[in-house]
């Protein structure tokens, strides 16, 4: 268990009505439950008079005033520029949409690249983009023994050719989370551009795009609080450069020419909440919300890394479960195969006993078949900052009940 003094857990799970219903929440990759702050922002936005944005009446200023927020905050959150932040429905949405973008500047020949480790958000797109522009999809593989994707993986599918090169930054299945800034590097080298798929990587790291060096980089307020909508952060520069497909009144202006239609206010002011509610977890509480960001940021890595290492050493002691998350780099989510059993009856038996870890292969595909384990994938246990030692030991007490269980 974490230093209560550098993170509270208690605290935090007081803030979590959903918590109240009395499951333990392993679920988390697949979207976390909603503390009391984000709920009362959304709740606060839709009470206030809201407008198409403007400046002349008062649901005109409060709906601007809601987006330049939302807007800065995530900016601080990703490391990024809030003119280089694009709203979305979700990060799938703006994949295709920056996909259909971007493949616009591509030709017969030209060459792109996925990995078999992302989730099929930050794939199949890519490869629908490349058929329709007569370019060539080149695979980077993982090593399904150590879950690792090295750089040489990405270096060895390169040319002079590669327009784009698309990457997790934390695999959504195992965890894995590769060397972006290295991969980042030699991608730039080749003349390329790098997109990185954020969504299970912001929910536990500090991000930083910059360092990173990634040109579009997509998260998922829901996979950290907030509500259900995507995020891409690019340089405001490189934005410039772009020209989407858009409706003919709609301003050309960065970012809002990639928002189509009118942005969901109420969503916006809840990411602006989640991203305020994660600063507020900072153990000293000081410094601008990007300084609290990190501190809050560590302090969670940690109380995560420690739940994760609880989970793992009950895990040893069943013989029957095999763990394929081993990256030397990894988030704090596991998925695990039990020799001759069902994950899903695992799940079933978990769920009817108030334990909530999911069995699947959760859109990624390539990675669960390249795993060996087909489209069925495996139990994936997730961990998010409400999950306590608690949770844990009710998560190894009735996978172990369910071990012992008539098959």
């Amino acid at each position: 268990m974490t230093n209560e003094s550098a993170y509270d857990v208690g605290a935090v799970r007081a803030q979590f009505p959903a918590l109240k219903a009395g499951s333990a929440h392993f679920d988390g990759p697949g979207g976390t439950q909603t503390p009391l702050p984000v709920i009362d922002a959304i709740a606060d936005a839709l009470s206030r008079p809201l407008s198409n944005r403007g400046h002349g009446t008062a649901g005109e200023r409060n709906a601007e005033t809601i987006v330049a927020d939302a807007r800065r905050a995530l900016a601080d959150l990703l490391g990024a520029e809030p003119s280089g932040i694009v709203f979305g429905r979700s990060a799938t949405q703006l994949t295709y949409d920056f996909s259909r973008t971007l493949a616009k500047a591509w030709a017969p020949g030209d060459e792109v690249v996925v990995t078999r480790l992302d989730h099929d958000s930050n794939v199949r797109p890519w490869i629908q983009a490349a058929e329709n522009a007569g370019a060539v999809v080149r695979w980077a593989d993982f090593d399904p023994e150590t879950g690792e994707l090295e750089v040489d993986a990405v270096r060895s599918v390169l040319s002079e050719r590669t327009r784009l090169v698309a990457v997790t930054a934390a695999s959504n299945l195992i965890g894995t989370r590769p060397a972006i800034p290295e991969i980042s590097r030699a991608v730039h080298d080749a003349g390329a551009l790098l997109y990185v798929d954020g969504v299970h990587y912001t929910a536990h790291a500090h991000v930083d795009v910059e360092r990173l060096g990634a040109d579009f980089f997509t998260c998922s307020p829901y996979k950290f609080l907030g509500p259900h909508m995507g995020v891409l952060a690019s340089r405001p520069d490189l934005l410039e450069t772009l020209r989407p497909d858009k409706l003919l009144p709609s301003t050309n202006a960065v970012p809002e020419r990639f928002e189509f239609g009118t942005l969901p206010y109420e969503f916006l002011a809840g990411a602006r909440a989640a991203v305020d509610f994660l600063a507020a977890l900072a153990p000293d509480g000081g410094g601008t919300r990007r300084e609290r960001l990190a501190a809050s940021s560590a302090a969670l890595e940690r109380h995560e890394d420690a739940l994760r290492l609880r989970i793992e050493e009950g895990l040893a002691a069943f013989g029957q479960i095999t763990v394929h998350s081993r990256a030397a780099e990894r988030t704090p989510t596991l998925l695990l195969t039990i020799d001759g059993r069902s994950t899903v009856d695992a799940y079933r038996y978990l769920a009817e006993r108030g334990v909530d870890a999911p069995s699947g292969s959760f859109y990624a595909l390539e990675a669960s078949r390249r795993l060996g384990l087909g489209d069925d994938g495996g139990l994936r246990v997730g961990l998010a900052p409400y999950n306590n030692a608690e949770d844990v030991d009710r998560l190894l007490h009735h996978l172990a009940g369910f071990l012992a269980s008539p098959e």
